[in-house]
């Protein structure tokens, strides 16, 4: 499953985008520099996330959309099609 599968899976399991965790989290005290764990605890306490998904929230929480070109066209099941990982909602999703 692809970076950006991971964050549409979990819009439609919550119904709340990946840019609505990241307002949450940052709510929460959550942001660059905090570790996975806690994120994780309270992705999993509050919306019942399981690891792969949350850590996917983990990285755009804590380091923003961008991910590395070695994600990107590599052919692989996890293969994104940009570095970027679109936050706004799979509907408005312009790469889909």
């Amino acid at each position: 499953m692809s970076f950006q599968a991971y964050l549409d899976n979990i819009e439609t399991k919550t119904g709340l985008t990946p840019r609505q965790f990241v307002e949450l989290a940052h709510e929460k005290g959550f942001g660059p520099g905090t570790k996975a764990t806690p994120i994780l605890e309270w992705l999993a306490a509050e919306y019942g996330l399981g690891r792969g998904h949350a850590m996917a929230l983990v990285h755009v929480i804590t380091k923003g959309p961008q991910i590395s070109q070695k994600h990107v066209d590599s052919g692989g099941t996890h293969s994104d099609e940009t570095d970027t990982l679109w936050l706004d909602g799979a509907a408005t999703n312009p790469n889909r």
